[in-house]
């Protein structure tokens, strides 16, 4: 049997809480969101309301972020954790990503926390926050 999507508004989902001007984020943001074909995941911003209060319940300062994080009930993941969960759930082929788990966070964090520090840089900043396309516009917080 089929189990039905999600309810966007159900409060057991997973909310991934992401850099909406980074330009690396938003397209992980958005890519997760078009592959999520279950609806699991919800999304919010750092730099709204709900994200920012998200990340100061888990002693995160929003406005310096260090991560990014994905929240499920009182349980909070970051860094590799947090996207290696993400990917998994998305299902075939991303869950794959699961085989990233043979490296120990100990050194996938490092790499991780080297992205996440640099990604203006990298990859560049937005002028203002990504905004989801209307279809989405349900799932993010």
């Amino acid at each position: 049997m089929m189990s039905s999507p999600r309810s966007p508004g159900d409060s057991a989902g997973p909310i991934i809480l992401f850099d909406a001007e980074c330009v690396l984020c938003s397209a992980n943001a958005r890519f997760v969101l078009e592959r999520d074909r279950r609806a699991v995941f919800r999304l919010a911003s750092m730099q709204g309301e709900v994200g920012q209060a998200l990340y100061r319940q888990h002693g995160m300062d929003p406005n310096d972020p260090s991560s990014m994080i994905i929240v499920e009930g009182e349980r909070m993941r970051r860094d590799s954790d947090a996207v290696l969960s993400i990917y998994e759930r998305l299902g075939y082929p991303w869950k794959l990503a699961a085989l990233f788990r043979i490296v120990p966070a100990v050194i996938r964090d490092p790499v991780y926390r080297f992205v996440a520090r640099h990604r203006y840089r990298i990859f560049g900043k937005r002028d203002t926050c990504w905004i989801a396309p209307a279809h989405m516009r349900d799932r993010i917080l």
